[in-house]
């Protein structure tokens, strides 16, 4: 079966290649590359399936990048990978179209399965993240608005994501596989014209749906 190609961008030289280390020597994970910086890794990216992005970075932020390395690997998810669990970074990010936020204290095992939610179509967030971006989009909840085409299924699988809840927990809680947990996910993202869960949960909350 073929492994999920992943690349880091990461300036602390131990935790890179703790990461590196790990994805090496896991079945079904390969590190194409590791860079330092952004401008180093821009010219030399090659395709991946996961980029793990840290935040601050020497010269252009990961934030800042998101853009420009979805530009060149539109099919790459993007997981920020940082220490900042803040208001700030976390609504930047998001906003910039970041695939998923963890942060760097979340155990390898955790970090792999986030690799590999995002790999599937998922947007993994630490529970936490999770909460600070519910908080954030309740603040501009409109009236609520009937311009979607959503199945009750689809609505209650958003209104979880919206909660936190990976693929996995998902699958558990509704009693489905997980596999129909990626499908339910992947027509909501086809029906609200979106590309990753923090991109469904915004318009979520932002239309008033959930």
């Amino acid at each position: 079966m073929k492994p999920i190609y992943v690349t880091i961008i990461e300036d602390h030289d131990d935790f890179r290649e703790g990461l590196n280390h790990v994805l090496q020597f896991t079945e079904g994970f390969s590190c194409v590359d590791a860079f330092y910086s952004v401008e180093e890794a821009l010219p030399r990216l090659q395709d991946s399936d996961v980029i793990l992005l840290d935040i601050h970075l020497p010269g252009r932020s990961g934030i800042e990048s998101i853009g420009s390395i979805k530009q060149k690997l539109p099919n790459a998810k993007i997981i920020m990978l940082t220490v900042f669990d803040d208001d700030d970074h976390v609504f930047k990010a998001i906003m910039a179209g970041a695939d998923g936020y963890i942060l760097k204290k979340t155990p390898p095992a955790q970090v792999l399965t986030a690799i590999q939610d995002a790999a599937q179509g998922g947007t993994p967030m630490t529970p936490y993240v999770a909460r600070k971006v519910l908080d954030l989009f309740k603040k501009y909840a409109p009236t609520p608005s009937k311009e979607h085409d959503l199945t009750e299924r689809e609505l209650e699988i958003l209104g979880q994501l919206v909660l936190g809840l990976d693929t996995i927990e998902l699958a558990e809680k509704l009693f489905i596989s997980r596999e129909t947990v990626r499908n339910h996910i992947k027509h909501i993202y086809e029906k609200l014209h979106v590309h990753s869960r923090s991109q469904a949960v915004a318009k979520a909350l932002k239309e008033g749906w959930v």
